[in-house]
């Protein structure tokens, strides 16, 4: 656990509620938050699915795993307490997202159940939705697919501590919504995370 450095620091209770703020936006905060092996389909599922969301009017924002290492975590590398140090981060983040009244979708490997975990303890003690989402596809699916060329690379010892080769990769036991993207195609993929979505109380379902 992370222990707060600072000293002489008070937390400041804004003059609006949650329930004001989101009836204000007209839209709900929840983080769904995708994980599984790299090429899996998290990225492209979430692309998606924040296009479908736009379209309906909902207020929504994606963050993506290589996106947020270009800035706010571009000190960190991927050794095992850097990737914790990342999905901590990351889990802050979606968060606030979350708070604001935004249906934040978060695309991680995160590997690591711990991590992952921390992530939803944190949106739980804020009583906030948290929607974990196994992206099941196979690693030999990921390999055919591997669009950046990782897997190679991994496999050729060019990569150390790669996810699924030289790391582990710890599936969700209990994830909300467990995704078989090698078995349906991308817009089946989007509906069910809408329909979890809509099921949780989150979204309208679109006409």
């Amino acid at each position: 656990m992370t222990q707060v450095k600072a000293t002489n620091i008070h937390f400041h209770e804004g003059n609006i509620t949650r329930d004001e703020r989101w009836k204000a936006l007209g839209t709900k905060g929840v983080t769904m938050w995708f994980t599984g092996l790299s090429a899996c389909g998290k990225s492209t599922i979430a692309c998606a699915l924040e296009q479908a969301l736009c379209n309906q009017g909902v207020a929504c924002y994606r963050l993506d795993g290589d996106n947020v290492r270009f800035g706010l975590n571009k000190n960190l590398g991927f050794s095992a307490e850097d990737r914790e140090e990342n999905i901590r981060r990351i889990g802050e983040v979606s968060k606030l997202f979350a708070d604001a009244g935004i249906v934040t979708l978060s695309s991680f490997i995160s590997p690591y159940s711990k991590d992952r975990d921390a992530a939803r303890k944190l949106h739980e003690e804020a009583n906030l939705p948290f929607i974990e989402v196994f992206v099941d596809t196979p690693i030999e699916i990921c390999e055919e697919r591997d669009p950046k060329g990782l897997y190679k690379k991994a496999r050729a010892g060019e990569i150390k501590g790669f996810t699924g080769i030289d790391d582990p990769y710890e599936a969700p036991t209990n994830a909300e919504l467990v995704i078989k993207a090698g078995e349906h195609d991308l817009e089946a993929c989007v509906q069910m995370c809408l329909k979890s979505l809509a099921d949780n109380g989150l979204i309208e379902v679109a006409d």
